[in-house]
């Protein structure tokens, strides 16, 4: 059986980047609330059609229909995963482990806030290809330009500093109750998410044994 493993971090901590590298490197898919969600719709599945009522509007998917999809998501799935984005809340943990699933570990990518506040505000994209850049960190050669389309690059209308904050804030009273949970359970490591991509990998190969 490999790992079960969930990852946990605030925005800009840089869990997309790490997950596209663990799933290669553990050979687990990786799982996120909005793919699941996503996918259930687009199978058609009862609570995927329930979830598109909301969706469509831009509400908030209730919890109890995430929880389903879910456990659904995850039955099929007997040879580990990573969950990104689930779950959110302690009742949520606890339903994950009411249904069965073992997690083998919890590992919570720390970065301080100024740093993520830098790295956010500083995030610039292109709307044609999809690709990320920053200002400082990884600038364009061509100031404004994406090097791979030469296409305007662009800045998200909530990547400034007010939003990025209260974002913050509310990520650390949603995620701290969760992380004191599964510490208490002896499954949470934490990694320093603030350094290269490189020196956090190889911290996450430590903690995940790999």
């Amino acid at each position: 059986m490999k790992k079960r493993v969930i990852l946990l971090g605030p925005p800009g901590a840089g869990k997309g980047t790490h997950a596209k590298s663990l799933t290669v490197a553990m050979h687990i898919p990786h799982i996120s609330t909005g793919d699941m969600l996503r996918d259930a719709r687009s199978r058609g599945t009862e609570l995927g059609k329930q979830a598109d009522s909301y969706m469509s509007s831009g509400a908030l998917v209730p919890d109890a229909l995430v929880n389903g999809i879910v456990a659904e998501r995850l039955a099929s799935e007997t040879n580990g995963y990573l969950l990104d984005g689930y779950p959110r809340t302690i009742a949520q943990a606890e339903y994950l482990s009411a249904c069965g699933e073992k997690i083998d570990a919890v590992v919570l990518i720390d970065v301080a806030d100024d740093v993520l506040i830098e790295r956010i505000v500083g995030r610039l994209s292109c709307p044609n290809c999809g690709a990320v850049y920053h200002r400082t960190n990884m600038p364009p050669k061509v100031s404004g330009k994406c090097d791979a389309c030469g296409k305007d690059l662009v800045q998200r209308a909530d990547d400034n500093e007010v939003t990025v904050r209260q974002r913050l804030e509310a990520y650390h009273k949603q995620t701290q109750p969760l992380v004191d949970y599964y510490d208490k359970l002896g499954l949470l490591s934490k990694i320093d998410g603030a350094g290269s991509v490189e020196d956090g990998f190889a911290q996450l190969k430590k903690v995940l044994e790999f």
